[in-house]
């Protein structure tokens, strides 16, 4: 779909807007971006901006970024962008010297994201649409822990969702706080019965490399210095039973702590994990044309008993050069005898599109 190149009237009425482009009328009816079905499939999505300088649009992870172009001489500036069928996406504009996120669209994700999906793209129940200015719900039980193993001062967070239960590890935990409301995804899902009470524990990363990358000072750390702690706090917790949620480079690191920890980890809810990683993986020009699976491919095909693991995969279905890295580790997991789960979501490498998994993989680890 194209806008009109007449005198701008109805430029922009396919995608509900009235008024020419930068007349009041039409400011008073922007929102959110809005999609129209495109020619073979997929979307057309109208993102706008209010301003007199350029700016450009950044998606995270899925696209490069697209430039908006001025309506003639008016302060409306747009980009009608051809989007897949069913994505969520989070994206930010980017002025000559700020990040903003999007100020007609009421779903944020931090102080400069916002989010949008396509029409099928399909709901996520439990998740509110919160504003980028939003202020999330931070749990008032929290750990100072000064680590020996790991070094440095880290607060972790505890919140006893239904009253508390079995433990759920969420790697990256500030952003579970800060960017995307996980507490209160959560409190609704155990009311729901969607999932069983549980305790969230929010560790937050100071090294995501370092922490996540196939090494046994993290998860050494967790059960010998972290776990004792969550267990003098006073907040309700089931040690015995725990589950590690890790994306990306933390879903890496859940599923080698199942390989090389099993008394410690024993269910998983990895989403997006970074199976193409090898110690040289990061230094070569291309980090994902190694080896399909990685060091953890390797690993399992040594041989290793997983009979009992239960491990929910998740993996966006747009990110195209993740998935031969992500099957094959599904496979050879489920062949070294785990209990596996395996879903796509509709996005690509963003958290956005993990959040509905999140809380539907934590909850079927948790059923036995």
């Amino acid at each position: 779909m194209r806008v009109a190149a007449a005198d701008g009237q109805d430029a922009f009425a396919g995608f509900g807007l009235p008024g020419a482009p930068g007349s009041a009328a039409f400011w008073a009816a922007v929102g959110a971006p809005s999609s129209v079905p495109a020619e073979g499939g997929g979307w057309v999505t109208l993102f706008l901006w209010r301003g007199s300088s350029p700016v450009t649009i950044e998606f995270e992870s899925w696209s490069e970024p697209v430039a908006l172009r001025r309506w003639q001489h008016t302060d409306c500036w747009y980009a009608e962008v051809r989007m897949p069928a069913r994505l969520r996406v989070t994206y930010r504009f980017v002025t000559e010297d700020a990040f903003h996120a999007d100020p007609f669209n009421p779903a944020g994700a931090g102080g400069d994201r916002s989010i949008v999906a396509t029409p099928d793209a399909g709901e996520q129940p439990h998740w509110p649409v919160v504003g980028a200015d939003a202020v999330l719900p931070v749990p008032r039980a929290r750990i100072r822990w000064a680590s020996e193993r790991l070094g440095g001062r880290r607060t972790v967070r505890l919140h006893p969702a239904g009253g508390g239960g079995p433990m759920v590890l969420l790697l990256d935990g500030d952003d579970w706080l800060y960017l995307h409301p996980a507490v209160t995804a959560f409190d609704s899902a155990v009311a729901a019965g969607e999932v069983p009470p549980v305790t969230l524990v929010f560790l937050p990363a100071k090294d995501r490399v370092g922490e996540f990358a196939c090494r046994p000072e993290l998860w050494e750390a967790v059960r010998d210095e972290l776990l004792p702690l969550v267990a003098e706090s006073g907040t309700p917790a089931d040690l015995e039973r725990l589950v590690v949620a890790g994306q990306s480079l933390g879903g890496l690191s859940a599923v080698w702590a199942a390989l090389e920890f099993p008394g410690l980890v024993s269910r998983v809810a990895c989403q997006s994990g970074s199976f193409w990683w090898t110690p040289d993986a990061l230094r070569a020009a291309d980090p994902l044309g190694g080896p399909v699976g990685g060091v953890i491919a390797e690993r399992l095909r040594a041989g290793v008993d997983l009979s009992g693991l239960r491990v929910a995969f998740d993996v966006g279905e747009h990110e195209d050069r993740m998935l031969p890295h992500c099957e094959v580790t599904e496979g050879l997991v489920e062949g070294a005898g785990a209990t596996v789960r395996v879903s796509r979501s509709a996005s690509g490498h963003d958290r956005a599109g993990w959040r509905h998994a999140l809380l539907r993989d934590v909850g079927w680890a948790l059923r036995a």
